[in-house]
């Protein structure tokens, strides 16, 4: 079958080679992209604006056996026209010339690998999907777009994530007017950036470093979770069992792009846990001791957990909402903090409790608030040794764990907005 749409990647400063060019009918692509070629005598010329009626004038050409060139940016394929074009007309009818992208560039800069870096679009999209995943992981590339640029990116991570090192991609190629500038988070927050930029680069620095890769993408997903309550630092055995955050985990469903509460999270081990699994994690713990063990925790299994010292439901105000919710301890105003927590969790809440007559108010807190509530009484018995080379059954405490869906909540495709 003929291959009548050819897509070419002008590369990053790199212009289209002219053969690409000889015999088109129809030339589409963005003004800059169209101004810096010549166009064949006769040939029609649309500039990209809103995709749809581009692509039914590419349509009429392709029906009537004309040839069309598409002009795209770096590679597109990555994030770009080329899925939009074989979903109309099937991958077997173009002729795809890739040129560099803007993430292979930026880092190329920087003298930095790229194969273990998380690239997300925020063109387009919601850009809370941008501002988790530059928090959860240490390298991140990030295709911009309006509303969700530098200062955007900046003003998110500065609250949460203020170590961070984000690079300024701008006129990628351009030999005059290109620039790459390492400013922190409020610094990037602060400035007009205008409409130049190519794409932003979120690095932490201690991490960002990592050893030779297998498999490309973020770091590969732990082959275990529920880790044992040995592999965390806590006080006087006050820590999630293993059991319990197991089915918690299951729950609660953290993954690249979310963001997570861990609500009275003492040692912190479902925080750490969460973040191992991809998601970005806030961790509320009012014991100030809590607090560096729950920083000390994260230090020891490699990730980052965003740690507020403070008393729920008081301190939930100045935190972005969350797609998940874990509450561990709370006492007495448990069914507030509930309450607070369902009010803005987009997904799932999932409480906790040792206390039994403090399930009705928790269930009530979550049905109030729209969700499906569920739960279970979880009781288990451990091995352990006895003299004699014999085993005995001990028992842990039981513990309630409840948890609410909200009626209608979406759950997205694992990765929807990031290459992984």
């Amino acid at each position: 079958m003929s291959r009548p749409i050819t897509v070419a990647g002008a590369g990053t400063g790199a212009p289209v080679a002219e053969d690409v060019l000889v015999g088109a009918d129809l030339v589409v692509g963005g003004r800059r992209h169209l101004d810096a070629v010549r166009l064949p005598a006769g040939a029609e010329r649309v500039v990209l604006g809103p995709l749809a009626p581009a692509l039914d004038t590419v349509a009429e050409y392709v029906g009537a056996d004309r040839r069309v060139v598409v002009l795209a940016s770096g590679d597109p394929g990555f994030f770009g026209i080329v899925r939009a074009l074989a979903e109309r007309f099937g991958s077997d009818r173009l002729d795809v010339r890739p040129g560099v992208s803007s993430v292979a560039t930026a880092f190329a800069r920087l003298g930095l690998a790229w194969d273990d870096a998380v690239v997300v679009s925020a063109h387009g999209r919601d850009a809370r999907t941008a501002v988790r995943v530059c928090r959860a992981h240490p390298k991140v590339a990030v295709l911009t777009g309006p509303g969700a640029g530098p200062a955007e990116l900046g003003a998110a991570l500065a609250r949460t994530a203020p170590g961070r090192v984000l690079v300024v991609a701008s006129a990628l190629g351009d030999p005059v007017r290109e620039r790459v500038e390492r400013v922190t988070p409020a610094e990037a927050a602060d400035r007009d950036w205008g409409a130049a930029v190519s794409v932003v680069l979120c690095l932490d620095e201690a991490r960002a470093l990592g050893p030779a890769r297998t498999l490309a993408g973020p770091v590969v997903r732990p082959a275990g979770w529920a880790l044992d309550e040995g592999d965390f630092a806590h006080r006087d055995s006050m820590i999630t069992k293993f059991e319990v955050r197991a089915l918690a985990l299951a729950r609660l469903g953290p993954r690249v792009g979310d963001l997570v509460w861990d609500v009275g999270s003492g040692s912190g081990s479902v925080a750490v846990e969460c973040a191992r699994l991809g998601a970005a994690v806030s961790a509320v713990e009012k014991a100030e001791d809590g607090v560096g063990r729950i920083r000390a925790n994260a230090a020891l299994h490699g990730v980052d957990v965003h740690v507020v010292h403070g008393t729920a439901p008081d301190v939930l105000d100045a935190l972005d909402d969350p797609d998940a919710v874990f509450v561990g301890g709370g006492g007495r105003e448990l069914p507030g903090i509930v309450a607070a927590c369902a009010r803005r969790a987009r997904r799932t809440v999932v409480v906790a409790m040792a206390a039994l007559d403090r399930v009705p108010a928790a269930r009530a807190a979550l049905t109030g608030a729209g969700f499906d509530c569920d739960g279970v009484l979880l009781q288990s018995s451990r091995l352990a040794p006895l003299p004699g080379d014999v085993t005995r059954l001990a028992a842990t405490n039981p513990v309630f764990l409840l948890w609410g869906s909200r009626n209608g909540s979406r759950t997205p495709s694992d990765g929807e907005g990031v290459a992984q």
